[in-house]
């Protein structure tokens, strides 16, 4: 096994590479050992099972998707940083299909609340809605309003759901512009 170098940090990387090839739902420890040039039984000293395996995956694609948002959002506030946000997740979910599928498996609520990258998410979320004056239970809502509107798109998109001649990221824009304009009149 030291031979071929494998971690589970590498073992995990290379899963959420192979998501990103062939589907998130599509990955099999079989693949993966093929890819590093080993038996499936080697794995097993890195990863338990395949469960485990895709939990690594989310783990560490939350954790890419938020180091992506945080960069974008840094120093904006207000429609800006919506923007910013907006179009951080867009381009994570289309650059990184397999891995943003990982983001919204279902997983334990105990590992995901000791996920930096999970917490994260919620943290710059919850700070943009902040900056329209919004407190709970309207930061949950919005929260939710962003977030559905956002993954409904990009799922949309990766899918070919978006078929008119109109490029997605001009209407992309303008359910930003809205959203925007929504959170300014937040419904009390």
């Amino acid at each position: 096994m030291a031979r071929k170098g494998l971690t589970a940090e590498r073992v995990t990387r290379a899963a959420a590479d192979l998501a990103d090839e062939v589907g998130f739902e599509n990955i099999t420890l079989t693949a993966l050992a093929r890819g590093f040039g080993v038996k499936d039984a080697s794995l097993y000293s890195h990863v338990r099972n395949l469960q485990e395996l895709r939990v690594g995956i989310a783990l560490l694609a939350a954790v890419e998707m938020a180091d992506r948002i945080g960069a974008a959002v840094a120093g904006r506030a207000g429609r800006d940083a919506l923007t910013a946000f907006a179009r951080a997740y867009r381009d994570f979910a289309l650059e990184h299909p397999g891995r943003y599928a990982a983001t919204q498996a279902r997983i334990d609520p105990a590992l995901l609340a000791c996920s930096d990258g999970y917490r994260r998410n919620v943290d710059y979320t919850y700070a943009i809605l902040r900056a329209y004056g919004l407190e709970e239970p309207d930061l949950t809502d919005a929260g939710r309003l962003l977030r559905s509107t956002f993954h409904g798109f990009a799922v949309l998109e990766a899918n070919g759901g978006f078929g008119h001649v109109r490029p997605p990221g001009e209407s992309f824009e303008r359910a930003v512009r809205a959203l925007h304009a929504a959170l300014e009149r937040w419904p009390d």
